[in-house]
């Protein structure tokens, strides 16, 4: 087998073992971000629709108390609010996967009723009061989707004004949703429902993937410049300066003392073997002349 087969082989050999060791930490480095930005995107969802929640109660429904007192404004509802704030949001296609949902056992609006896996979530909540948080994966005709969650307690007993008995609810929200039953009945420190915001992870995992792709072949493309490189040096420093050597040995083996001495250049171990090659050949004439002359001599 030749030198340069069998450094190649090694070299293959090691190069594969880096890129699949490569590709297999930056897969799941990539990808264990993906989840990270996801989830990053979830907690700021989150926090907007705290924010919406919040300056709906401190700035909005002030300014509304008067027309309250004639015609009820679900404006001045905070979970209304944060919900059309984000289903605004919903109507840019980039964002369309993006949803909030204040998910209740017994809402108010019937857009809010819960499906089986909010009831899942609930329940969770209800049977752990500790729990202030919930995120879930879920597997859907549109790809995987990230839900975070967290509970809505009844924790004012403002609340209860509007979600305790009918009776003492305002006329105005009764004339409005048209029912007696729907959202009352709710208990203080009782868990009613969660907020859930909903975030797609197809999209930055397609990314992750599509940056894992384009990297190897970056990677790769490094390996075969490297490969390719490392050979022609290997040729012209090595492997070139060998068999020159190789055939001049071979020709002073078969006594032909007419080819020319290898070439001495630099300082490195090729040079320094050739050199003892050429003082070896050079020694080697002149012991062969020495016998020829004593041979002639005698003669």
């Amino acid at each position: 087998m030749h030198i340069a087969t069998k450094f190649n082989l090694v070299l293959i050999t090691i190069m594969s073992i880096a890129l699949v060791g490569a590709g297999y930490f930056s897969y799941n480095l990539l990808q264990k971000n993906a989840k990270r930005e996801v989830i990053d995107h979830a907690g700021m969802m989150m926090e907007t629709a705290l924010a919406i929640r919040g300056y709906t109660v401190s700035e909005v429904r002030p300014l509304l108390t008067e027309q309250m007192q004639h015609t009820f404004l679900p404006q001045s509802v905070p979970a209304y609010a944060a919900t059309q704030s984000f289903e605004t949001l919903r109507k840019n296609p980039q964002h369309k996967e993006y949803s909030y949902k204040e998910a209740t056992l017994n809402p108010t609006n019937p857009n809010n009723r819960t499906t089986d896996w909010e009831d899942d979530i609930i329940r969770a909540f209800r049977n752990d009061k500790d729990k202030k948080q919930i995120q879930t994966v879920r597997n859907t005709a549109r790809g995987q989707l990230l839900h975070l969650a967290r509970p809505i307690q009844i924790k004012k007993e403002s609340c209860l004004q509007c979600h305790g008995r009918p009776e003492e609810a305002p006329e105005t929200m009764l004339a409005l949703y048209n029912s007696r039953t729907n959202g009352f009945g709710w208990k203080l420190d009782e868990v009613v429902g969660a907020q859930i915001v909903t975030v797609p992870i197809s999209v930055p995992h397609g990314a992750a993937n599509k940056t894992f792709i384009n990297f190897m072949l970056i990677l790769v493309s490094i390996f075969v410049f490297i490969f390719i490189t490392l050979n022609i040096l290997l040729r012209r420093i090595i492997i070139k300066p060998i068999i020159q050597m190789a055939k001049q040995a071979n020709d002073v083996s078969m006594g032909k003392m007419s080819s020319p001495e290898f070439k001495e250049s630099g300082k490195d171990e090729l040079s320094t073997l050739g050199a003892s090659f050429n003082r070896m050949r050079r020694s080697l004439h002149k012991a062969i002349r020495m016998i020829e002359d004593n041979n002639t001599r005698k003669h």
